[in-house]
């Protein structure tokens, strides 16, 4: 059994303590916790389970790593501290841990990193001989493994193209929604995550990826962009009311070009309730998928739609890029020491979890 850490308890911790502790080889060692509130508290209870764990969460971080864990799930979030994220994913390869995150999206594509974020992580590795996988659902396996898989089915493939399509009433994650990505704020405003060159940033590793996968040379990566605004005020359960004529939903693309054409394709169609931009793609049951569009002979599509926490899309969502990345923990223990990516890692049946239910 593989000690296992869960560090950061919010919508992506709550998973991950789920995923620890159904895992048959991995059995849960602590859950380090940044809200006093929660120190004390079970991680059953944290992790919205129905029973206890026996595992008391705690903000002790030095003396969590110190017991040399075999591997940490890095769950707090990256977004806008990833400074913060890095030193502390640093802390924890160094105790020779094992670390799964999806918290740093240049880490994704690790072998086209920035230098400063690429080569703390190759020390930390040197030094305490631990190891990093980063990886989710988007960026993630809906926009590496998943479409890779699906392109073998294809005799001839023109574009591969990668749909996350949601509404996003039903996220829990308002900063998020509204100031990184502008819902509800006026059409002239700049959110963080449309900004030019961010889309890249996040989704351009996938795209180098595939391609790499592919056996493709990219002459660039584009982006695209296009906005659309509320007609009247609607008002969601989780972030309260979004006013007319702010922003409702947004359509990007991150686009891979080979030989002149957009080849690989990564694009998110969100919205904050369906009646803005309805002539836009929509997902079967109108609340959140992710789909793979194989365009050729023949042409292909999948999707996939989770749910989780009462049937909770996003949930889902980040249930399967933890079900991605705690899969993963014990491949990664028996490998060597290093910095992997998803085209390393392979994506593994759930060996001993059939019809089980742990105790």
């Amino acid at each position: 059994m593989i000690p296992t850490v869960v560090w950061g308890t919010g919508n992506v911790g709550r998973a991950a303590i789920r995923a620890v502790a159904a895992h048959p080889a991995l059995t849960l060692a602590a859950v380090l916790v940044h809200d006093p509130a929660k120190v004390g508290r079970d991680a059953g209870e944290l992790g919205g389970l129905e029973r206890t764990l026996g595992v008391a969460a705690t903000d002790d971080i030095a003396a969590v790593l110190a017991a040399r864990p075999g591997a940490v799930v890095y769950a707090a979030s990256g977004d806008i501290r990833p400074d913060d994220a890095l030193t502390d994913i640093g802390r924890a390869i160094r105790a020779g841990a094992v670390v799964v995150t999806p918290s740093l999206y240049p880490l994704y594509d690790q072998r086209n990193a920035p230098p400063e974020l690429r080569d703390p992580v190759l020390a930390a590795v040197a030094e305490g001989g631990g190891s990093l996988f980063v990886s989710g659902v988007d960026p993630g396996w809906g926009n590496d493994v998943l479409p890779l898989l699906v392109s073998g089915l294809g005799t001839e493939v023109d574009v591969i193209r990668c749909q996350e399509i949601f509404d996003y009433s039903t996220y829990e994650q308002e900063e998020s929604v509204r100031h990184l990505i502008g819902m509800g704020h006026p059409m002239d405003y700049e959110p963080l995550m449309l900004a030019e060159s961010v889309p890249t940033m996040v989704w351009g590793g996938q795209i180098r990826l595939m391609a790499r996968a592919l056996g493709v040379e990219l002459d660039e990566i584009r982006e695209t962009l296009d906005r659309r605004a509320l007609e009247k005020e609607v008002r969601t359960r989780t972030m309260g009311a979004f006013a007319a004529g702010t922003q409702g939903a947004v359509r990007f693309e991150v686009q891979g070009i080979v030989d002149g054409e957009p080849r690989i394709v990564i694009e998110h169609i969100t919205r904050i309730h369906p009646s803005c931009a309805p002539d836009w793609p929509s997902p079967p049951d109108g609340v959140g998928a992710h789909r793979v569009v194989i365009e050729g002979r023949p042409r292909i599509e999948v999707t996939v739609e989770a749910s989780d926490e009462g049937e909770n899309r996003s949930a889902g969502g980040n249930a399967t890029a933890v079900g991605r990345l705690v899969s993963a923990i014990d491949w990664l223990v028996d490998a060597k020491p290093g910095l992997y990516d998803a085209l390393d890692v392979p994506l593994r049946p759930a060996v001993g979890r059939l019809g089980r239910r742990p105790a």
